[in-house]
């Protein structure tokens, strides 16, 4: 891949990772989970740069495949591309997955942690809306209210002997984090059951606050 350096503007080729298999490449998952396989150095300053490839992430353990899409374009031969990347004949054999579209290197690094958790995407959607506006009914200040509400909140880990859920999130030009009860993603959960439509019918959908926002006034 070719890429303009952000900082000193020169051109650079990058190698990029179209593929990953955790299964048959353990040794990945460690640099997605740190983003370091989506960033590389300029060779004339220096300045690290983000890659803006697309790529496939499988995790056959997790029954997981996630596709990273960057530029928001979708393929009409999404099939075809899936069964070359994964070297597979037989469509079947993704029966059972967890298959999503993920928009950006940050939202794909997200996905994996919350189902390494063993949670729900959805779910988790549905909490950090209503963490959203928890944290901005405790603020006075319109500005900040705003800032939250617009800030984009990412699933850290479950943390504690209460498997309190951590969220961070921008906020006054630093990245800074908000701790929740666990009890918050179990009413989220009871929510989703209630509500079917909620589920995603098409077979790579984007898991996101735009679409929890579809269900919430």
């Amino acid at each position: 891949m070719n890429i303009h350096c952000i900082d000193c503007g020169l051109p650079f080729e990058a190698e990029v990772t179209g593929s990953v298999n955790v299964g048959e490449q353990p040794h990945l998952k460690e640099k997605v989970l740190d983003g370091s396989l989506f960033m590389k150095a300029c060779p004339h300053c220096g300045r690290v740069n983000l890659l803006g490839q697309a790529m496939l992430y499988t995790d056959p353990d997790q029954r997981l495949l996630l596709w990273l899409l960057p530029g928001g374009e979708e393929t009409k031969e999404m099939e075809t591309v899936i069964k070359a990347r994964l070297s597979v004949s037989d469509p079947s054999i993704l029966e059972g997955y967890t298959t999503r579209i993920v928009r950006s290197a940050g939202d794909l690094m997200e996905k994996v942690k919350i189902f390494d958790a063993g949670l729900d995407d959805l779910v988790m959607e549905l909490c950090k809306y209503v963490t959203k506006m928890e944290l901005t009914g405790q603020e006075q200040d319109k500005t900040r209210q705003r800032a939250i509400t617009d800030a984009p909140f990412k699933f850290f880990r479950l943390d504690g002997p209460d498997n309190e859920m951590e969220f961070s999130y921008p906020l006054d030009g630093k990245m800074v984090g908000a701790r929740v009860g666990f009890n918050v993603y179990e009413d989220c959960a009871g929510i989703v059951s209630r509500n079917p439509s909620m589920r995603p019918s098409s077979p790579f959908p984007v898991i996101d606050r735009e679409w929890v926002g579809r269900f919430i006034g």
